[in-house]
């Protein structure tokens, strides 16, 4: 079957909704975008498009264009929180060097401009209130509008309208852990490096993006109470400075810096028992919500907007596309989203001798077998969703 004149609609305009719409359009379908805000834009943050993400903007005829706005990154270091570097990871020695810290603003305004290059129709201040899957399915929109499609993409994050349609209400978990995010102005000339420092309870990731001129940090702190989930509540800096107080100079120093900050509580969802049905399918956060400590939130939307027009375009119907899409996703997001949440507590080590044990460790690692630490992620990076099968 060829998506050639299939009428798709796409609800969500975030990188996975933007990446399936391109796609799809590339493919001949004639595709609509619903975006419920009133421009596709994104809040000031970065994020970290590894190789295998790469891949598919590559595959999409973006790479390029993605590859010179970004910051390539040389390493990854591991430090303690007052004793400096504990293991250095050369991306150097990666096969595919295509690793990149970029501002989300940047990715989406890349995707949109594409989505737009390709033919699709955005349309924006169309916030969908219910989604009807059926042979025709069907999107409400809050100004009473009901849109038909011959297929409904929902690319619409954790509070997705179509999720529950297909699974059920679920309840999502509160890790226990929340998060601040900041962009400062990089006056110290960082290079291309992401800094992960590792404390009791708490660890902070720097990076720099916009070809050196500003840094990305998130900061993550463990605590009992959270009551919602988020991107945008702000936060007084200083009490992100109070939490990370007893970290050493460098992290002051940037912590300095931080003149707006927003807070978000991490939480965890499970992965979506069914993607698809009624002609209609999850991608993205709405499908697997992930926890930001592998850094494949943004990567694993690109593979599942490739892997899902590929199936509809590989297939002799639509319900066989989708149902293909789901059984070549499925295993791979939910490894991907169990490692990122069992990777949390190697950062928050509390026992001094536990800490200490460990990141020497990871010295010796470092230093008698840097090549086996840096391909441990062979799995995540190594995997290309456009490859030919």
């Amino acid at each position: 079957m060829s998506v050639i004149g299939l009428n798709i609609l796409v609800i969500g305009g975030g990188i996975g909704g933007l990446a399936a719409a391109r796609a799809l359009a590339l493919r001949g379908a004639s595709v609509t975008l619903l975006e419920q805000a009133e421009a596709i834009t994104e809040v000031g943050a970065g994020l970290q498009v590894s190789p295998n993400g790469f891949a598919v903007l590559d595959a999409l005829g973006l790479g390029d264009e993605l590859a010179a706005g970004a910051v390539r990154a040389d390493a990854i270091s591991l430090r303690d929180y007052r004793k400096g570097e504990v293991l250095r990871l050369d991306l150097g020695r990666l096969e595919n060097r295509h690793y990149y810290f970029v501002h989300r603003a940047d990715l989406i305004g890349l995707l949109a401009r594409g989505a737009r290059d390709a033919g699709v129709k955005l349309r924006l201040l169309q916030q969908v209130t219910r989604v009807e899957p059926g042979e025709r399915p069907r999107a409400h929109v809050g100004n009473g509008t009901v849109i038909e499609a011959d297929v409904i993409i929902g690319a619409d994050g954790l509070h997705s309208r179509l999720r529950p349609e297909l699974n059920g209400a679920d309840a999502p978990r509160f890790t226990g852990q929340t998060a601040w995010r900041a962009t400062i102005p990089n006056t110290d000339c960082r290079t291309a490096e992401a800094w992960v420092h590792m404390g009791p309870g708490r660890h902070m990731v720097s990076y720099p993006l916009r070809g050196g001129s500003a840094l990305n940090l998130v900061a993550v702190q463990e605590r009992k109470n959270w009551t919602e989930e988020g991107w945008n509540f702000r936060d007084d800096p200083a009490n992100l400075r109070a939490a990370f107080a007893d970290f050493g100079g460098e992290v002051q120093d940037m912590l300095a810096r931080v003149e707006e900050v927003h807070l978000w509580g991490l939480f965890r969802h499970p992965v979506a028992r069914i993607w698809q049905g009624g002609n209609c399918a999850l991608l993205g956060d709405a499908a697997h919500p992930t926890l930001p400590f592998l850094a494949q939130g943004a990567s694993m939307a690109l593979e599942d907007a490739w892997a899902l027009a590929d199936e509809l375009s590989a297939t002799d119907s639509i319900a066989a596309g989708l149902a293909g899409y789901q059984a070549r996703r499925a295993a791979r997001a939910r490894r991907v989203i169990n490692a990122a949440t069992g990777n949390a507590w190697k950062y928050h080590l509390r026992s001094g001798p536990l800490r200490f044990a460990a990141h020497t460790a990871l010295r010796i690692g470092g230093v008698m077998a840097p090549s086996a630490m840096l391909h441990q992620f062979d799995w995540i990076y190594g995997h290309d969703e456009t490859a030919p099968r």
